[in-house]
This record gives C-alpha cells, sequence and structure tokens, in this order.
C-alpha cells in the first residue's frame, strides 16, 4: 500500500482524495485556512530543503523549522521539500 503525503506538513494517508480532503495545520495561509496539499516527489530516508538544501528524515520535521533562504524572506517561512 502506498502512503500520500502533504509537502506542508507532512501529514500522511492511504490515497490522495482523502489527504487533499482534510485541513493543513501548516497551510501557507495560516492553520487550517487551506487543504493538503499533494508531495509529489517519492519516500525517502532523508528530504531536502529546495531552497536551502537543509535535510531532514521525516516531511514533518522538515516543514516544521523556518529556512533561512525561504522566497519570502530570512526565516519568514517554513522549509519546503525537494522533488
Amino acid at each position: 500500500m502506498s502512503n500520500f503525503y502533504c509537502k506542508h506538513c507532512g501529514g500522511k494517508q492511504s490515497s490522495i482524495s482523502m489527504l487533499t480532503s482534510i485541513t493543513c495545520p501548516r497551510h501557507p495561509l495560516g492553520a487550517n485556512k487551506g487543504k493538503h496539499a499533494l508531495y509529489e516527489g517519492s519516500e525517502k530516508s532523508q528530504y531536502a530543503c529546495k531552497n536551502c538544501g537543509s535535510k531532514q528524515s521525516s516531511i514533518s520535521m522538515l516543514t516544521s523549522i523556518t529556512c533561512p533562504r525561504h522566497p519570502l524572506g530570512a526565516n519568514k517561512g517554513k522549509h519546503e521539500p525537494a522533488l
């Protein structure tokens, strides 16, 4: 069985439809102001931020930390997983 992950928070569901029907606590518009968005990459042992290269063992851990090279400015957004 495959797992599908949210690119904003690392939330996991067994189907895309289930994942994208639930609100996301780390949505860019604010907590629970939007639905989970599908992470389109594969499952990995480590996930890297597409802006700075920082690595963590899960999407959840990666997206919980602010990024020093975020497009909105240093530490003005969370790390974003690269595909």
